[in-house]
């Protein structure tokens, strides 16, 4: 199975974490990234302390686990390749509950692609059956 489809077919919950130039590390919940056919994932990032970290750091982790019982899942090992503020294009890819007054009185938004550097299953260090594209 290859990443876009596992993100298409699978629901649950996400967590992207980073950590600072000094290596103090932050964890948020975050929804399913957009994924590209080149084999990068993107998330929209505001101008909180996730965005701020992946500008003085660019390697995050982002681990996804399934809904349901038990503990699958899988984690994506990225590294920050660049940012993307065309306000075009963060409105198509928004994926948002919000009203467009609600989700601009939250603040600027910034889309920030990475490379995956891993992919890993959610429990132990195998390797996760899954392809980038």
């Amino acid at each position: 199975m290859n990443l876009k489809k596992y993100f298409d077919t699978n629901h649950g919950t996400g967590v992207l974490a980073t950590a600072d130039k000094d290596g103090m590390v932050d964890a948020a919940i975050y929804s399913r990234p957009h994924v590209f056919e080149d084999g990068t994932v993107a998330f929209l990032l505001r101008e909180r302390l996730t965005y701020h970290n992946v500008q003085a750091n660019p390697y995050a982790t982002y681990l996804f686990m399934e809904g349901g019982t038990g503990y699958s899942g899988i984690r994506l090992y990225l590294k920050m390749i660049k940012e993307d503020n065309d306000p075009d294009l963060i409105a198509r890819m928004t994926r948002s509950w919000l009203s467009s007054q609600e989700d601009k009185a939250k603040g600027p938004k910034h889309l920030v692609h990475f490379k995956i550097e891993k992919i890993l299953e959610l429990i132990g260090s195998e390797q996760a059956d899954i392809k980038i594209t």
